[in-house]
């Protein structure tokens, strides 16, 4: 699976996950891939930067330089970019996630484990189009995206609804 950062012709920008680089360029031909802000089918790749985690041995790095500047170093001409703490930008991606969540949840049918036979159903015409959210395995899910169904995992686990 790859995930890819994506922009739509109104600039909104996305991300999804595809099975490989071919799944995303054929999905789109197909006008699989819409812009979930204003449904826009023109999407392409943005520029993205990869998550890599450094090796388990990896050294850690001082905080301060291994030789300090000279005395007579001029001052920066400009401050530097606020860049904020770790803990500010884990809380504005979880609470962008429970907006996220709010709204999936509010505009789709929860249909349970039962995702990818409705998926299915709905994409090949025996059941009607609906927004819908759920829960599948990965092998099922890794099918409907070889068969072309439009599927997008979501960053969260859907609250199970019981009767």
């Amino acid at each position: 699976m790859i995930r890819y950062a994506l922009k739509c012709d109104q600039n909104h920008k996305f991300e999804s996950w595809f099975q490989n680089a071919d799944a995303f360029d054929a999905l789109t031909a197909a006008g699989h891939v819409a812009c979930p802000d204003c449904g826009s089918t023109n999407v392409e790749k943005s520029l993205m930067a990869p998550k890599v985690r450094p090796a388990r041995n990896a050294a850690a790095k001082p905080d301060v330089p291994a030789t300090a500047p000279p005395a007579s170093a001029p001052a920066p001409s400009a401050p530097a970019p606020h860049v904020a703490p770790p803990s500010e930008v884990q809380a504005e991606i979880e609470a962008e996630i429970a907006k996220l969540r709010a709204k999936v949840e509010a505009e789709s049918d929860y249909v349970g484990e039962d995702f990818a036979k409705e998926a299915r159903a709905m994409h090949l015409g025996d059941a009607p189009e609906r927004a819908i959210y759920g829960e599948t395995k990965l092998e099922d899910a890794k099918e409907l995206i070889e068969d072309g169904v439009p599927v997008l995992p979501l960053p969260f686990t859907p609250t199970r609804k019981v009767n």
